[in-house]
């Protein structure tokens, strides 16, 4: 084999009567709640040497999900992103998304 060019190894079967080597996807259908139903929770990661706040699960439609994100990272001067329904804040601020998340009516588990 030379260089630069990658392994094949499809051998030409015909997988025929509805076999196929493509999983299905199912797609999650979350129930959209308001925001005083939400029960959040905080976790830390460390991603490259950084600590990253993570907020969630947030059961939002993707723009309002957008919105909320945006607004938030404006009033807390940071960084961050949503993803699977949980967002990721740039920082160890974690007590500066409570107070900012409770005053859009979210809560929290104990």
């Amino acid at each position: 084999m030379s260089r630069g060019t990658k392994l094949s190894l499809d051998l030409g079967a015909s997988w025929g009567e509805g076999w196929s080597m493509e999983e299905e996807k199912t797609s999650k259908v979350l129930a959209l709640l308001d925001p005083s139903a939400h029960r959040l929770v905080f976790q830390k990661e460390k991603r490259r040497g950084k600590i990253v706040t993570l907020v969630g699960p947030f059961s939002l439609d993707e723009a309002e999900a957008q919105k909320t994100l945006s607004s938030l990272k404006k009033s807390l001067a940071c960084g961050g992103a949503y993803k699977e329904g949980w967002m990721e804040f740039q920082g160890d601020i974690s007590s500066k998304v409570r107070e900012a998340l409770e005053k859009l009516t979210f809560k929290f588990k104990k």
